[in-house]
């Protein structure tokens, strides 16, 4: 072999190597939780990492305070969080940003009242026992609940525990009832029945919504991932809306959900039908992302925070969350 020739060799081992060498890079961690979401099935099926051309390390998680825990910590990069534990991040000084909205306060939350408890009405829950998620939105609107019946903690037990350890106290009659998603709302609805809903308490002045967030620092360095990240999400939400067909009980779509997530293909199509969802358009506009400080998402974010710090959860409320916010991704996704 001529010089030239190993030249041109090495000059095209040094190429794959580079080219190698990038894609390794392109890795990424992403938290997510057992909601049943649409967009889930691409976890499920590869889509995203088809679709971003990253390595993702898909992890579940239980909470988003576990979540954000772990974007603290350099672990996780991207998050599926609710907004309560988004707010008490934020206001602790975490640089995270939310780039898409997956729900707003539904039906697919719920305060679940064990039978046997006693409680047939909201003027019944003084003196009981009821549980949610450690600063889960589920535990931030038991809390804005129960002041809005003008009682405290010290008339209604409240604990902060994880899903599964409120099913099974549920289960023995430890406590009254959960404040809960799923699958541990289809569980509690087994032994007892939905009191208030997420919809409800939002109506009486405490809306959350749930987002994936990205730290700022992923967000500033990788918005292309972003863009074709929401692309994937946007796919699925679109034929959740068009083809209810495909996401029935018996469709492979639900099938893909409860092997993820848990719970049978039933459980997961009638989770489904409890979604409260916004199209692109309406995330993207001023009323969700886009508004900046007025945007509702930021808005819903710094009431929380207000909130929390009252009860004491966190300690400071910062003048603005707007950047704690962008409409970018969603923007270019449906563009």
């Amino acid at each position: 072999m001529n010089l030239k020739t190993l030249i041109a060799a090495a000059v095209v081992g040094l190429a794959s190597i580079s080219t190698a060498a990038s894609a390794a890079d392109k890795k990424v961690v992403v938290g997510y939780q057992t909601d049943a979401l649409p967009s889930s099935v691409g976890i499920a099926n590869g889509d995203f990492a088809k679709a971003t051309g990253y390595e993702i390390d898909f992890r579940k998680f239980n909470s988003g305070a576990e979540i954000f825990a772990a974007i603290a910590s350099g672990d996780v990069q991207i998050g599926y969080v609710g907004s309560s534990p988004f707010a008490a991040a934020a206001s602790r000084g975490l640089e995270v940003k939310a780039f898409y909205l997956s729900s707003i306060s539904g039906i697919d939350e719920a305060l679940v009242v064990r039978n046997g408890s006693g409680i047939n009405t909201l003027a019944d829950l003084k003196g009981k026992k009821l549980a949610a998620s450690p600063v889960s939105t589920d535990h931030y609107q038991l809390l804005a609940l129960i002041k809005s019946l003008g009682l405290t903690e010290k008339d209604v037990q409240v604990f902060a525990i994880p899903q599964p350890e409120i099913v099974a106290s549920y289960n023995r009659g430890d406590i009254d009832g959960g404040f809960v998603w799923d699958p541990a709302l289809t569980e509690l609805k087994k032994g007892g029945k939905v009191l208030v809903t997420s919809k409800d308490v939002a109506d009486k002045g405490a809306p959350t919504f749930s987002a994936w967030v990205a730290t700022s620092k992923f967000a500033a360095s990788d918005p292309q991932f972003l863009k074709a990240f929401a692309s994937v999400i946007n796919k699925y939400y679109a034929s959740f809306a068009a083809d209810k067909a495909a996401w029935g009980p018996d469709s492979d779509n639900t099938k893909a959900l409860a092997k993820l997530l848990g719970g049978t293909a039933d459980q997961q199509a009638a989770a489904l039908k409890n979604l409260t969802l916004l199209t692109p358009d309406v995330q993207a506009s001023a009323a969700w992302l886009g508004g900046g400080e007025q945007s509702g998402a930021a808005k819903i974010l710094k009431d929380t925070a207000t909130f929390l710090k009252g009860q004491g959860k966190v300690s400071e409320v910062l003048p603005s969350y707007s950047a704690f916010v962008t409409p970018d991704a969603l923007v270019s996704a449906s563009n």
